[in-house]
């Protein structure tokens, strides 16, 4: 049984799935107002883009059925759209290409498809057509699994706009996954307040996690006075979890207040975060105070931890 947040997701990608496929006229019988069907005309771009290919290659990279494009090849070879030639490589493959017609159809039907994009567009303002692209990239970034997992995280200092999205994404998560209250989201942005009005670099420091461009993480380290550091707003978004990141960005935490000449460095959680506590413990942090509170609506186990240089 499905549950009612991952409903939600899948009926708002169907509906955009059906939005979509109409708005660009895929389920046509002719696709871009030519003579091809849909899956015609991507083996028509396929070998233009790619100049040959086998059939096996085809199959693959097309998720098409191999009878299917059996019949495809054997109408584009009619039309002489294609020609064959053995695979130097398997004797029991061909290699398939253009003929000049065939190039003249691929590129006339790149011609249309740039055509309808641009009456599609034509509406849109710049800062419209850049969040379009922007969130077309992010849907491939998101569901291609190679792209998502290609690139490891790195960590930067913060930039204009980066507290904002420190409190934006930790008051969402914890109000979502804990049932917090808006306090917690005070107290993040007071933290953060704090941190950017008496941001001292030789002292404090602000580790912004990002792939793809993309943030995914954060953690702080703030003067707490007599010789103490603050680890504040450790934060892994869960798209990101599992790769490490958590203790990565703690251990950036731990030298900078090191090397800074700090004696200590402490931090306050909450004892229902179970992995943060987890590499609070293997970063040879020791728990050293405990007090059940209300803060955030819920009654929790507050808990510090401070590590000795």
């Amino acid at each position: 049984m499905l549950d009612r947040g991952n409903l939600a997701t899948i009926e708002a990608m169907r509906a955009f799935n059906r939005f979509y496929t109409d708005r660009i006229g895929i389920l046509d019988r002719a696709y871009l107002k030519a003579d091809y069907t849909l899956a015609e005309a991507r083996v028509v771009y396929e070998l233009g883009a790619r100049g040959q290919a086998s059939a096996k290659e085809l199959v693959r990279d097309l998720h098409i059925d191999p009878a299917y494009l059996s019949r495809i090849i054997k109408a584009f070879r009619s039309a002489e759209l294609i020609e064959q030639t053995r695979d130097p490589e398997d004797g029991r493959s061909q290699i398939i290409s253009l003929t000049p017609k065939g190039v003249a159809e691929y590129e006339s039907l790149g011609e249309l498809s740039r055509n309808q994009l641009a009456q599609i567009l034509e509406p849109l303002g710049p800062s419209e057509r850049e969040t379009l692209v922007a969130g077309m990239a992010a849907i491939t970034r998101l569901l291609d699994e190679e792209k998502r997992n290609s690139a490891p995280p790195i960590l930067r200092p913060h930039r204009p706009g980066d507290l904002g999205w420190i409190i934006q994404s930790q008051s969402e998560f914890y109000v979502r996954e804990f049932g917090w209250n808006d306090k917690f989201e005070a107290l993040v942005s007071e933290v953060s307040a704090r941190f950017l009005s008496g941001f001292n670099p030789a002292r404090d420091y602000c580790w912004i996690a990002e792939r793809h461009g993309v943030r995914i993480g954060s953690a702080l380290v703030m003067d707490g006075g007599n010789d103490i550091a603050k680890l504040r707003l450790l934060y892994v978004d869960e798209a990101a979890r599992g790769l490490g990141l958590g203790r990565l960005l703690v251990d950036q935490c731990i030298d900078f207040a090191r090397h800074a000449g700090y004696r200590q460095i402490s931090l306050w959680t909450n004892d229902i975060l179970h992995a943060a506590r987890h590499i609070y413990v293997t970063a040879g942090f020791k728990l050293v105070s405990e007090e059940r509170h209300t803060l955030f609506g819920p009654e929790l186990n507050g808990q510090t931890w401070t590590l000795d240089f």
